[in-house]
């Protein structure tokens, strides 16, 4: 038996959503086509700044801030401690080398010189208390060999008369070999005193010797004494500028501490601080310019810091040739460092339009000038002054570069 399937009707509240979903579905499709499928908006040319796109030389180059710091500077410590006891001249001094800056005593150090001058007069006393008692011991040697030789000769002398008068049967065999005994026995004596002689004329070299070291040893302390207790007078190493000088009457200086320092005025070189990004871009032997009044001075980078402190690291330029006359030392400049060579690129000033597009398009300005459309392009290297651009864009191609901020998601740009 078949059941009937009662027909579905539309409730009037979905009848009504639908009617709704194709009126929306209708003005959406009436303001695009009476648009021309873009948004438009209306602008003042007074406004914005309309740029046009250029071929010529172009160097990639960032621009870095640096200080101006002597060519080179010699820091002044304090080679002994001790108390400040003159200062003869003041900060900023333009000084020669060798000359005082300031006087500092050190009592311990002072007295130390004094016994160190006693135990070079005491030894030098002992030396020539010695050397007397030497030369008395080898003259008395020397009385004693001569009394030794003077026995030998006249034992000599007897013992060969005693044989020709013993071959002879003049004296009997007891008297010759008595001479002979004797003889044989100055002979031995003689002998030993030569050696004694030759070993006591030794023995006085080597005492010499070791007396004249000591004596050495001794002046040689005694002179790196006199030498500390001069440094308490502290000098300029090299001529310059005396600068940051950190003394004061009474004041007591510990050994290595630093007092100030001396600023070499043969030059100057600047120290930049430069983005981290750029480590691995700088190196030495790399230039910079400095546009200072109405010149432009080059400088070379002499040294890289690799440490990285903040983001940032430094680097130690130097003018290539005279630097200016009228730099001071402290002064900050701006150098542009140059990143890569000069060549030729299709360029675009830079603007405010690269904060909203990251450089991936820009508003063209039609070739009538009365509106501006959304171009794709694509940018490469920068420097202080221009974008490169690699595509999208043409030399005499006329752009807008400033800020993009009211524009959100305009298409075109009709200019008034």
């Amino acid at each position: 038996m078949d059941i009937p399937i009662e027909k579905k009707k539309f409730s009037t509240s979905t009848i009504l959503k639908i009617v709704g979903a194709i009126a929306l579905v209708a003005l959406i499709v009436f303001v695009w086509s009476s648009t021309g499928g873009n948004s438009k908006l209306n602008v003042d040319t007074e406004r914005i700044t309309v740029s046009t796109v250029t071929k010529g030389n172009f160097q990639e180059n960032i621009p870095v801030n640096g200080v101006v710091l002597p060519i080179s500077t010699i820091y002044l410590d304090a080679i002994e401690g001790g108390r400040v006891e003159e200062i003869y001249v003041e900060d900023g001094t333009v000084m020669k080398q060798g000359e005082p800056i300031l006087k500092l005593s050190n009592t311990d150090l002072e007295l130390s010189l004094v016994n160190q001058e006693t135990s070079v007069y005491n030894l030098l006393t002992q030396m020539q208390i010695s050397q007397t008692a030497a030369r008395q011991n080898t003259i008395n040697r020397l009385n004693q060999m001569t009394d030794v030789e003077n026995a030998f000769i006249e034992a000599q002398r007897v013992y060969h008369l005693n044989q020709k008068l013993y071959a002879e049967k003049a004296i009997g065999k007891q008297e010759y070999l008595e001479s002979e005994n004797n003889f044989n026995y100055q002979k031995e004596r003689l002998r030993l005193a030569k050696e004694v002689l030759k070993q006591d004329s030794i023995a006085v070299q080597q005492v010499a010797s070791q007396e004249k070291s000591s004596y050495a040893r001794t002046k040689s302390a005694l002179a790196l004494m006199r030498k500390k207790v001069g440094d308490l007078i502290v000098r300029a190493p090299v001529a310059g500028q005396l600068t940051s000088l950190d003394a004061e009457i009474g004041q007591s200086k510990s050994k290595g501490e630093r007092l100030g320092q001396i600023d070499v005025l043969n030059g100057y070189k600047v120290r930049a601080d430069i983005d981290e990004h750029y480590i691995s871009r700088i190196y030495t032997g790399q230039k910079g310019t400095l546009s200072l009044g109405n010149d432009s001075y080059t400088l070379v980078i002499k040294k890289v810091f690799t440490q990285v402190t903040n983001g940032r690291f430094q680097v130690d330029m130097e003018f290539e040739g005279d630097a200016p006359k009228s730099i001071r030392r402290g002064q900050t400049l701006q150098i542009q460092v140059a990143l890569s060579e000069e060549k030729q690129a299709i360029m675009i000033p830079k603007g405010g339009f690269f904060q909203q597009t990251g450089g991936n398009w820009i508003f063209k300005v039609s070739e009538d000038g009365h509106s501006a459309y959304k171009a794709d392009i694509q940018l490469g290297s920068q420097n202080t002054e221009y974008y490169e651009v690699l595509q999208g864009l043409q030399p005499g191609d006329k752009v807008i570069t400033s800020g993009y901020d009211n524009y959100g998601a305009i298409q075109e740009l009709i200019l008034k």
